[in-house]
C-alpha cells in the first residue's frame, strides 16, 4: 500500500504546471531559474528571464513545468500581479545573507498575494545558502515557523545554493508537487488530522474495497487494492509490515478480519505527514476525485434536456434508495433521524441537504426525523432542481448501476398538452401571491408544520415537497415554489422562466380586496408571458383564509375574472382551520391534465381570432387555387379530346 509507483505517463489532468517565481530585488530569481534549468551557474545573468521551460522527464510525474521570472522593478508591479494571478503555484524568495528580505515575505509578498486574491500554494525559498554567516545557528524550522503560523498557504520551505549547486532542483519538485498533490485539501496543518472532505472519500473507498462488507480489509482485499492502485501487488510480508505499523500505534487499527477503516485512515495520515502526498493522490485519483476531493466531472453523465423537460430519478434508483433508507434505519423505528442521515451521506463530501433549498423543504418529525416518504421527497426535489447534483450523491452512497439508469428525463409539457396527460412523477407548482396572502402557512401546512399567526416575509425562493396521493396507485411528488411578489418580475426577465412549471397557483387573502387585485393581477402577467413565450401553464385561484369574512363584491370580483380567462372560480381554504378543500390533490390533477385550466388574456384570445382569420383566407386561397388547377386540367382534357376527334 505505501508503493506508488513512478516513472508513469502524466496520470493528472493537468497538461502542465506554471510556476511563477517572485521576491525581492538582488534575491536569486533569476539565477535559480537558469541553474535548474541549464544544470550551470550562470556568470551573467539577464534582469528578467524570457518563460523557461524544464524537461517533462526531469520528475517522476512527468508533468511539464513553465517557470516565470518577474521583475522587481515597481514600475513593472502590474505586469508581476497579473503574473501572480495565472500561477498555479508561486515561489517566493528571500536571500539569506539579508535578513530584511525575509521580513518584507510577511510585510509585503504574502499580504500582497492575498490582496491579489492568488489562491495557490506558495513555496518559500531561502536563496545564496552559501553566503549566510556561518555563526548564525537558527534553523529553518525557527525562522519560518512564525510565518507559516500566519500564512497557511505556504506549502514548503527550503533553503538552496544556486552557485553550490544544493537543493535546486528540489525548489522546482516541491513547487510541481504543491500543484499535483497540494496538501490544503488533505489534511489540517494546525490539528495535524486529515480533513473532513479527505476521510469522507478515504471511507468510501474503503467500502468500495471491503468486497464481503465486514468492515475490514483483509489481505486478500489489501491486495486488490494495491494492485488497483499502484498497479502492482503487496507481498505477503509487505502485508503483514503495513499491518504491523498500525497496530503498533492503534491497536483498534487492525482486527482478526484484516485492517479497520480507523487504521485504513490512520496510514494516510501518516503517509501525509511523512510528506507523501502522492500516495493519498494517487489512491483518490484512481477512485475519480477531482483536487476538490469530489468525483470529476466525467464520471458523471452528462443530461440533455429542453427548457420545458425535467429530470426525474427511475424505479431502479427508487428502489436503491429504499434499500438504502431501510439499511441506515439502524432502530428501525420508521425514521431517519439527523445522526442517521449524516451517517448515510458519510461517503459524500458534504451533506447535501444542509441549506437552502432542502433542508426545511420535507416533513419532519418533531426530532427532525425523515419518513420514507419525505427522505424520496427530498430526493425527488434534488433531482428536478439539479439532477447532475443528484446523481452525484447517488454515486457517493453507493449506487451500484451504469448513473446514467438513474435518471430519466420526462416528455416535453408541449407533447404534454398535445396528448392531455403528463408523463410525469414529479410535479412542479409555482406559488404567487401578495405579502402576507398566506403563502408560506400553505407551503409550510404541505409538509406538516403547525400554523403560526406570525408574520415572516419570504424574500427568496422556498420550497416544500410531499407525496400526493390521487388514488391507491397513482402517487405524485409535488414540490411547492413560493415566489416572493418581488421576485415576480426577476423570473419574469428570462424567457424561459415558466418552462419548468407544471402548474401555477395564485393566492390571495379572501378577507382583503387589495390582496385580491394583486393576485389577479399577477394571474394576468403571468398567463401574458405564457402566451408570449409558447410556455402556458396550467393556473388555479386560492381565496386563502376562509375563515374570515370576504371582502364586499368578492365573489362578483372573482367570478368575473374566472370567466373572463377561462379557469376554474377561486378555491377556499382555511390554513388556520385546517381546512384544505383537497387543494393539493387538485393541483396535481390540474397538472396532469396540462391542456385544461390554462387561462387566456384578452390580448391572447385577440392573437388566437387574427391566427384564425389568417388561417382561414389561407385556407380559402388554397381551394380557390385548387379549384382553378381542376379548372385548368378539365379544360386541358377536354380541348385535347376535341382536337382528337377533329
Amino acid at each position: 500500500m505505501a508503493k506508488a509507483t513512478s516513472g508513469t505517463v502524466n496520470p493528472h489532468s493537468r497538461t502542465g504546471v506554471r510556476i511563477v517565481v517572485a521576491g525581492d530585488q538582488g534575491t536569486g530569481k533569476s539565477s535559480l531559474i537558469i541553474t535548474a534549468a541549464a544544470e550551470n551557474f550562470p556568470v551573467n545573468v539577464p534582469p528578467v528571464l524570457p518563460p523557461t521551460r524544464l524537461p517533462e522527464d526531469l520528475y517522476p510525474d512527468r508533468v511539464p513545468i513553465t517557470i516565470i521570472d518577474t521583475s522587481s522593478r515597481a514600475e513593472d508591479s502590474d505586469k508581476v500581479a497579473e503574473e501572480l494571478q495565472r500561477a498555479d503555484t508561486v515561489v517566493l524568495t528571500y536571500a539569506c545573507d539579508r535578513p530584511e528580505t525575509l521580513e518584507n515575505l510577511s510585510i509585503f509578498w504574502l499580504p500582497h498575494l492575498r490582496k491579489l486574491e492568488v489562491k495557490v500554494p506558495v513555496i518559500v525559498v531561502g536563496c545564496k545558502l552559501d553566503l549566510r554567516d556561518e555563526n548564525q545557528q537558527v534553523s529553518l524550522e525557527q525562522v519560518m515557523s512564525p510565518i507559516m503560523q500566519q500564512f497557511r498557504e505556504i506549502e514548503t520551505c527550503i533553503e538552496c545554493s544556486a552557485s553550490r549547486h544544493i537543493q535546486v532542483p528540489e525548489v522546482f519538485y516541491y513547487a510541481q508537487k504543491a500543484v499535483l498533490h497540494p496538501t490544503a485539501p488533505l489534511f489540517d496543518q494546525e490539528s495535524q488530522t486529515l480533513k473532513p472532505r479527505c476521510v469522507r472519500a478515504l471511507k468510501r473507498i474503503f467500502i468500495l474495497c471491503d468486497h464481503d462488507r465486514d468492515g475490514a480489509l483483509s489481505d486478500a482485499e489489501l491486495n486488490d487494492f494495491q494492485v488497483k492502485c499502484f498497479n502492482a501487488p503487496l507481498q505477503p510480508s509487505e502485508i503483514v509490515g503495513v499491518k504491523k505499523v498500525v497496530q503498533e500505534k492503534l491497536s483498534e487499527g487492525v482486527n482478526e478480519r484484516g485492517l479497520t477503516l480507523t487504521g485504513f485512515l490512520f496510514l494516510h495520515a501518516l503517509f501525509i505527514e511523512k510528506g507523501r502526498l502522492e500516495t493519498t493522490w494517487t489512491v483518490l485519483r484512481k477512485f475519480g476525485y477531482n483536487d476538490d476531493i469530489k468525483l470529476a466531472d466525467d464520471l458523471i453523465p452528462p443530461i440533455k434536456r429542453a427548457p420545458d423537460q425535467s429530470v426525474e430519478l427511475t424505479n431502479e434508483a427508487i428502489e436503491f434508495l429504499r434499500a438504502i433508507f431501510d439499511a441506515f434505519d439502524s432502530d428501525g423505528d420508521g425514521m431517519l433521524r439527523p445522526r442517521e442521515i449524516e451517517e448515510l451521506f458519510s461517503t459524500a463530501p458534504e451533506s447535501p441537504w444542509t441549506g437552502i433549498p432542502y433542508e426545511d423543504a420535507a416533513e419532519k418529525n418533531a426530532f427532525g426525523g425523515l419518513s420514507l416518504e419525505a427522505f424520496l421527497s427530498e430526493w425527488a426535489l434534488m433531482t428536478l432542481l439539479n439532477p447532475t447534483f443528484s446523481v452525484e450523491n447517488l454515486i457517493y452512497i453507493g449506487y451500484p448501476g451504469d448513473p446514467s439508469s438513474a435518471i430519466r428525463v420526462t416528455r416535453r409539457r408541449r407533447m404534454d398538452r398535445k396528448k392531455q396527460h403528463s408523463d410525469r412523477n414529479v410535479l412542479q407548482c409555482f406559488v404567487f401571491g401578495p405579502r402576507k396572502a398566506g403563502k408560506s402557512a400553505l407551503l409550510n401546512s404541505f409538509i406538516g408544520r403547525p400554523y403560526s399567526e406570525s408574520y415572516n416575509p419570504t424574500t427568496e425562493d422556498h420550497y416544500a415537497v410531499n407525496v400526493v396521493d390521487i388514488s391507491m396507485e397513482n402517487k405524485k411528488y409535488l414540490v411547492l415554489r413560493e415566489i416572493p411578489e418581488d421576485g415576480v418580475r426577476k423570473l419574469l426577465s428570462n424567457k424561459e422562466s415558466l418552462a419548468s412549471c407544471d402548474i401555477a397557483v395564485f393566492v390571495h387573502d379572501r378577507s382583503d380586496e387589495s390582496s385580491w387585485r394583486t393576485s389577479s393581477e399577477l394571474l394576468v402577467e403571468i398567463a401574458s408571458h405564457g402566451e408570449d413565450t409558447g410556455f402556458e401553464v396550467p393556473c388555479l385561484i386560492v381565496a386563502a383564509k376562509d375563515d374570515l369574512d370576504s371582502f364586499p363584491m368578492a365573489i362578483q370580483e372573482s367570478t368575473r375574472v374566472s370567466q373572463d380567462m377561462g379557469v376554474e372560480a377561486p378555491i377556499p381554504i382555511s390554513v388556520k382551520l385546517g381546512d384544505f378543500n383537497s387543494l393539493f390533490r387538485k393541483i396535481v390533477t390540474a397538472a396532469d391534465h396540462p391542456h385544461l385550466s390554462i387561462p387566456e388574456t384578452e390580448a391572447g384570445r385577440s392573437r388566437k381570432q387574427y391566427h384564425r382569420l389568417i388561417n382561414r383566407s389561407l385556407m380559402a386561397v388554397s381551394v380557390g387555387a385548387a379549384v382553378v388547377v381542376v379548372g385548368l386540367a378539365a379544360y386541358r382534357v377536354y380541348a385535347a379530346r376535341k382536337n382528337a376527334s377533329g
